[in-house]
């Protein structure tokens, strides 16, 4: 009989914003897999949680793909979790999900914490329809999304890193126009959480003028 993979998200700043089952879950599992066994180590810590963790990231995970799911199928139980967030949204973990689900293993995927919804909920753009593009390209077919996003009559949610925002911000300007309605939230769930909004050109210029921003962003742009 297979074993089963448990998709558990973690917490993207507070440990608090850790579900009970999930705490369950990586309790009695056999074994985590961790994007980095350092960072899920605090959390485990934290929380007393002794089962045994491995490696599972972008840089491994190809060549590590087939003892896992081997170990899948002699039916152990693996919990994987990638460092904050939800394993699988701009973070490893779709290769390992993708072989089990054809390998008729039995994937569980729980709900929990993720950057980009609170952050589109709390941006006061519409949010009924959405388009998450996650992080765009660093430069071939860059400026084909920004195009896309300056198109899209929905909200277009963007992760991106602090040291690019000031040069993404000014991207957007360009494409989408210095009216377009723009919301950054950084930090989310953390002590220094924040959230800016206005027009592109605003935010652009607040930006600007702080030298950029500090933490986990995650961009929002309001439809056409």
């Amino acid at each position: 009989m297979s074993g089963i993979l448990y998709v558990v998200p973690t917490p993207v700043g507070n440990l608090e914003d850790m579900t009970f089952r999930a705490i369950r879950v990586m309790k009695e599992a056999d074994l985590i897999l961790a994007e980095d066994t350092r960072t899920t180590g605090k959390l485990t810590s934290h929380y007393e949680i002794s089962t045994p963790k491995q490696s599972f990231h972008m840089h491994n995970e190809h060549k590590v793909l087939g003892r896992f799911i081997g170990q899948l199928k002699s039916g152990i139980v693996i919990a994987l979790v990638s460092d904050a967030g939800t394993p699988g949204i701009s973070d490893p973990g779709f290769l390992l999900i993708r072989e089990a689900v054809n390998s008729g293993i039995e994937v569980i995927t729980l709900p929990g914490a993720t950057a980009f919804v609170p952050a589109l909920v709390n941006s006061g753009l519409p949010c009924d329809t959405f388009y998450f593009e996650g992080f765009l390209p660093p430069k071939k077919g860059r400026q084909t999304k920004l195009q896309q996003i300056a198109d899209s009559l929905k909200t277009v949610v963007l992760y991106e890193s602090p040291h690019k925002i000031i040069k993404t911000l000014g991207q957007i300007v360009d494409t989408c126009g210095p009216d377009r309605p723009v919301s950054i939230s950084r930090e989310i769930s953390k002590k220094f959480e924040e959230t800016l909004r206005g027009t592109a050109s605003e935010v652009h210029t607040i930006v600007q003028e702080r030298g950029g921003l500090k933490g986990e962003i995650v961009l929002c742009i309001g439809g056409k």
